[in-house]
């Protein structure tokens, strides 16, 4: 039951996500029958999966919650701006009814009193038509077989008995008398035009055929079991109400999602019979011969008269959605993260003993072992980026959940602000994207608040009363670059500075560039807001921003421009467990460089070094390239070779080199964390086993960058 419940909620959660984006969609572009379907299908799945866990609060307010969504469907109810919201704060509801079913706890009494409160809201919609709309239920007019149209609130069936009932002993009005206990015949018209001249006429042949209106409960197969004894020996259809019509339809929606044909789901819901189905079959199969006049199913029983083109046109798209589901559901398998961790970790483990075996063989000298390491070590290397694969998720459905948030701040704030999403197919590390919610979350809410003005301020400066907020991501060097880009107000230069000399964080005559202006708001408890809200203004956030953003290895940076907005970027590794990297050494240490960061590498010439001696920075083909050695960055006292060699790096569009003793080559490098005590050492993000058991430091590239910029821009 454990993993029953466990697999519920998770699967809860998915349709809940669905069904908000489905809302939300619907608020923005309008309703169609397919959103609502959508929505109606992911509330009664998740009702469905809480009677089979015997969650009892959650199939009751789900009930309520069907009904309504049921109404939509039926165009009964029409859905406006407060039903959505009553909606969506449903979907919320059951998220938090789900939270209790994940902690194994009954739901406390804020929760029942909000599920009572939204369930009487819910309530007030059912049975009562949306202001304004007159609901008009209209089907398309039946023709019966022996002319005129079928009346609309009654069953009708065309009835032909063959030449041969009266001999074998049957009386057609028996029939008719069975009929009447079963139901009322509101109506029966006598067809003659089987009638032969009387000459030609047998008095021990039939030739009755009749059109009967028919008013009853029975279903379908149950009216045409009255005619079992003759169903040889006559041609009966059967046609329901216009009302009935609608309820196959809703039947066949609520079906469950399994894999059925076409004929199955049209018996499920009413609307056939096995009979009339294997009346079909034998047409069908008549014609084996001829594959390419063969009809299909759908399309004969809808000529022979026994469901209507409607019921059939539901039934296979039913057919067809639970198909793809189903194909997408078999290419898809469930882990549990932890699964994936311990084989990345394993994977791991597996790099460094490859690397160690390889270099024991290059050592031996026998070439035969050699190349046996060699494939060896490109198999893993294969491994291993196939298991990081594995890990790898879209940004797209972080950045999705967004909308909601924008939605609902900016109707508090009193904005219209409308989110753009793009760059949504850039992938990264799940246990990156799982840290990145919250920054995110900051950022986003920042930007609403102080980025974007109110329309009447938008308007008054010339810009659209609707505010845009763009979510971006693309791959970069490496690593993915994200980005919140706001059309607002953009930052006040004078005003941080301000700022900051109140608080001496710089001092009165310090002369700042842009980049670190801007980057005195992520010092804790900065912030310019001129009052306090429940959204920002307490100087709580964006410094949390940075901390949680430099534990996952990126970088965050600002640009902004004063009344046309403000850009954060975002830069992050693609993942944190196993990277390549470029293996360089400096005097009897090893470092390594991350592999995407690194353009090119050259060998510094005696003039070159001769130059260097007293300026940090190398003429490169006419380009000036700042350079850290890093002998004097990490104070290594043993001397250096008798050559030195320069490795260009790249980190967000600036170039610097790096001056190292050895080039040692590519190298596949698991990441392994830092103690607490190190994290004060500017210049290193994480170390790696190499295969000789020695540890290596993994250089990191931006904060030597950030360092070497700023070192130039004092010079």
């Amino acid at each position: 039951m454990d993993e029953i419940q466990q697999a519920f909620v998770v699967e809860g959660r998915e349709l809940l996500q669905m069904m908000e984006d489905n809302l939300l969609q619907m608020e923005g572009s309008g309703s169609d029958s397919e959103t609502i379907n959508a929505i109606f299908r992911a509330a009664h799945t998740i009702k469905g999966g809480a009677g089979v866990i015997e969650c009892n609060f959650i199939v009751e307010f789900t009930h309520v919650l069907e009904n309504v969504l049921d109404e939509m469907r039926a165009g009964v109810i029409v859905a406006d701006r407060e039903l959505i919201e009553v909606l969506l704060n449903s979907a919320d509801q059951l998220g938090a009814l789900l939270t209790c079913v994940e902690n194994n706890s009954e739901p406390g009494d804020d929760v029942n009193l909000t599920s009572a409160a939204l369930r009487e809201k819910l309530q007030h919609y059912l049975g009562k038509p949306a202001a304004g709309h007159d609901v008009v239920l209209t089907e398309a007019s039946v023709q019966a077989s022996g002319g005129g149209e079928m009346e609309t609130d009654n069953w009708h069936i065309s009835l032909r008995f063959g030449p041969d009932v009266l001999r074998k002993g049957m009386d057609p009005a028996s029939f008719l008398r069975y009929l009447m206990e079963l139901g009322q015949i509101v109506n029966m018209t006598t067809l003659p035009d089987a009638m032969p001249d009387a000459d030609e006429m047998d008095a021990e042949s039939c030739y009755l055929g009749f059109e009967i209106s028919y008013q009853s409960e029975a279903d379908k197969a149950k009216i045409e079991g009255v005619f079992d004894f003759v169903s040889d020996d006559c041609v009966v259809h059967i046609w329901p109400p216009h009302s009935k019509l609608a309820d196959f339809i809703s039947s066949i929606e609520t079906l469950p999602e399994d894999t059925m044909r076409l004929g199955e789901i049209l018996i499920l819901c009413g609307a056939l019979t096995q009979h009339e189905l294997d009346f079909a079959l034998s047409a069908q199969a008549d014609r084996v011969d001829d594959l390419s006049a063969q009809p299909k199913i759908g399309d004969l029983l809808v000529n022979q008269g026994v469901v209507t083109a409607e019921v059939v046109e539901a039934a296979a798209v039913k057919q067809g959605r639970v198909a793809d589901k189903k194909s997408i559901e078999s290419q898809l398998i469930r882990v549990q993260a932890s699964k994936l961790d311990q084989l990345i970790d394993l994977v791991g483990e597996m790099v460094i003993a490859s690397a160690g075996a390889n270099m024991q063989a290059r050592k031996s000298g026998e070439t035969a072992l050699v190349e046996s390491t060699s494939v060896i070590s490109m198999l893993v290397e294969q491994i291993r980026d196939s298991a990081l694969q594995l890990r790898m998720v879209q940004i797209g459905e972080t950045f999705t959940r967004f909308q909601r948030v924008v939605r609902d701040t900016s109707r508090e704030l009193g904005k219209d602000i409308e989110l753009l999403i793009s760059g949504s197919e850039a992938e990264l590390d799940k246990s990156v994207v799982e840290k990145l919610g919250d920054p995110l979350m900051h950022l986003v809410r920042n930007a609403l608040d102080h980025g974007i003005e109110s329309p009447e301020v938008r308007t008054a400066n010339g810009k659209p009363a609707r505010g845009t907020l763009r979510l971006n991501a693309y791959h970069e060097s490496g690593g993915i670059a994200i980005e919140i880009i706001d059309d607002g107000a953009g930052m006040n230069r004078e005003k941080i500075l301000n700022k900051a000399r109140e608080r001496e964080l710089i001092s009165p005559n310090q002369v700042l560039t842009d980049s670190e202006i801007f980057g005195l708001i992520f010092e804790p408890g900065f912030s310019t807001a001129d009052k306090i809200t429940n959204i920002s203004g307490r100087g709580v956030g964006l410094d949390v921003v940075k901390r949680n953003i430099a534990a996952l290895r990126g970088s965050i940076e600002v640009e902004s421009r004063e009344g046309q907005g403000s850009t954060f970027r975002i830069r992050l590794p693609l993942t944190l467990a196993i990277i390549d990297g470029f293996l360089v050494g400096v005097g009897r240490a090893s470092y390594v460089i991350p592999l995407g960061t690194v353009v090119e590498c050259i060998e510094l010439s005696e003039q070159d070094r001769a130059d260097t001696l007293n300026r940090q920075y190398i003429n490169l083909r006419g380009e000036v390239l700042p350079f850290v050695r890093l002998r004097e960055q990490f104070a290594i006292s043993e001397s250096g070779g008798r050559r030195e060699n320069i490795v260009v790096v790249q980190y967000a569009g600036q170039k610097i080199g790096l001056v190292v003793d050895e080039l040692m080559g590519e190298f596949q490098t698991v990441i392994k964390p830092l103690g607490t005590i190190f994290k004060h050492i500017k210049g290193i993000g994480g170390s790696t086993i190499l295969g000789s058991g020695e540890v290596a430091l993994i250089l990191d590239v931006q904060s030597l960058v950030a360092l070497t910029t700023a070192q130039q821009n004092r010079m």
